[in-house]
């Protein structure tokens, strides 16, 4: 490793950097057009070694083309090395890059949500072994600053609850579909446009981008591992505008939410559209904006809130990063090791407790509200609110003339669904009720 000691004239900290993307070339211009600012925050000069992409001749605007090589695993290997940025995303080859890296005594700073979801535990102990700084906070919510605080700020504190809207794109969706009445595929259709969907957004709008992100969350809030695929997931693909409208009924609305919570049986987490009042901080979070809400013991309650996604957002945090393990290099430290000191249970999704919002088509009978509320009763789930009104217009079917909808109290999910189950196919029901957790209220 390069000599951690002396003045910003001293022989400068050495970046190689993997991937030259939207964000990485955002990262290598921000490097190399600031470095008298960041060299003045460090107290040695920063500067690129090197960038590993797969197109090296490939012009880039304002780069020096001698910087680039298409041998990744040669770069990270370079004595000449110090730190080590990664934005080439997915677990493999990211992680024996990474694991290189460290096993090389090179810092690393990462966006990449997925490997860490996956492996993160590991590159932590890889880190930890060998005396340097593994950092991501771009890998949760863009430039949002939430891995620090859960990290270093809240660390002697007790989190019990973080809750957030941490993909920008399902946000925007779904804001789309509550202002203007547009149906999901409109609603997705403008956000390619846009650019905040890609051509293929099964990662966003199924889910799988906010619960890797849920996982990194738990385990720092909880300081217990959890893996992405530990991690309850709904997308938001079912949710149509007579949701939207439902939600609107009850001053609410509806936000694809990562939700982990600590209770005395172990710790949950999850990911699923949920409905929120609009008059919660997380209910006025517009466009394809990101926002953490933490409920913590002694602090209370702390609402994080900025754009998540996009070059120049994400690449701020990378930098925010890059400055923090720099500093470290120079004072000759690593910053703190993953916190990692329990190991709760894990709660299935059918042991976690929330309310619910239900919608169901009835008989307008004599009686049909008792049985319903009877069903409900027997499995123990107790009821806020039941507001009865009739079918109109198109909804109208004969027979089945009125709608319910049920707002619980705080229930099981397993004795929910067991209501529901119940609920479906009874002779006063038509069709499959429509469930819907709540959240927030």
């Amino acid at each position: 490793m390069t000599n951690t000691t002396g003045p910003a004239s001293a022989q400068p900290i050495r970046v190689a950097l993997l991937g030259c993307g939207v964000v990485g070339s955002q990262v290598a211009r921000m490097i190399e057009s600031r470095s008298d600012d960041v060299a003045a925050r460090v107290g040695r000069r920063v500067e690129l070694a090197g960038i590993a992409v797969a197109h090296p001749d490939r012009p880039r605007q304002g780069l020096d083309s001698r910087l680039f090589t298409d041998d990744p695993t040669g770069l990270v290997n370079r004595d000449d090395i110090d730190i080590v940025i990664e934005l080439i995303g997915g677990i493999d080859p990211a992680r024996q890059l990474l694991t290189a890296a460290l096993e090389k005594g090179h810092s690393v700073v990462t966006a990449n949500k997925a490997l860490l979801a996956t492996h993160g535990t590991e590159l932590h102990a890889v880190a930890e072994d060998h005396g340097v700084d593994l950092y991501y906070e771009a890998a949760v919510a863009g430039a949002i600053p939430i891995v620090r605080p859960l990290r270093e700020s809240l660390v002697g504190d007790q989190i019990t609850r973080v809750m957030g809207i941490v993909n920008g794109t399902t946000n925007y969706i779904l804001d789309q579909m509550t202002t203007t009445g547009a149906g999901f595929d409109d609603a997705l259709a403008q956000a390619q446009a846009k650019g905040y969907a890609e051509a293929d957004p099964t990662a966003d709008v199924e889910g799988y981008d906010a619960a890797a992100k849920a996982a990194l969350l738990s385990t720092l809030a909880f300081h217990t591992r959890m893996r992405g695929d530990q991690v309850y997931r709904e997308g938001i693909t079912a949710i149509t505008r007579e949701d939207i409208a439902a939600a609107r009924d009850m001053d609410c609305v509806i936000k694809l939410l990562a939700v982990c919570q600590a209770s005395p049986d172990g710790i949950s987490a999850r990911v699923h559209p949920a409905l929120v009042p609009a008059a919660h901080p997380l209910g006025g979070v517009s466009g394809a904006f990101n926002a953490v809400f933490v409920e913590a013991r002694e602090a209370g309650h702390l609402m994080f809130l900025g754009p998540g996604a996009g070059g120049s957002p994400t690449a701020s945090a990378v930098m925010g990063d890059l400055v923090t393990v720099a500093r470290n290099l120079v004072r000759g430290v690593a910053g703190p090791p993953q916190d990692v000191y329990g190991e709760f249970p894990i709660l299935p999704i059918a042991e976690v407790h929330t309310r619910f919002h239900l919608r169901l088509q009835v008989r307008d009978e004599p009686g049909v509200l008792a049985e319903v509320a009877k069903i409900f009763a027997s499995h123990g789930v107790s009821l806020q609110t039941v507001q009865q009104s009739a079918v109109e217009g198109n909804d109208r079917v004969d027979g089945w003339s009125a709608t319910l909808k049920i707002l619980t109290h705080e229930a099981r999910e397993c004795d929910v669904k067991e209501c529901v189950d119940e609920l479906t196919g009874h002779h006063y029901v038509n069709s499959d009720p429509r469930v819907i957790r709540v959240e927030g209220m």
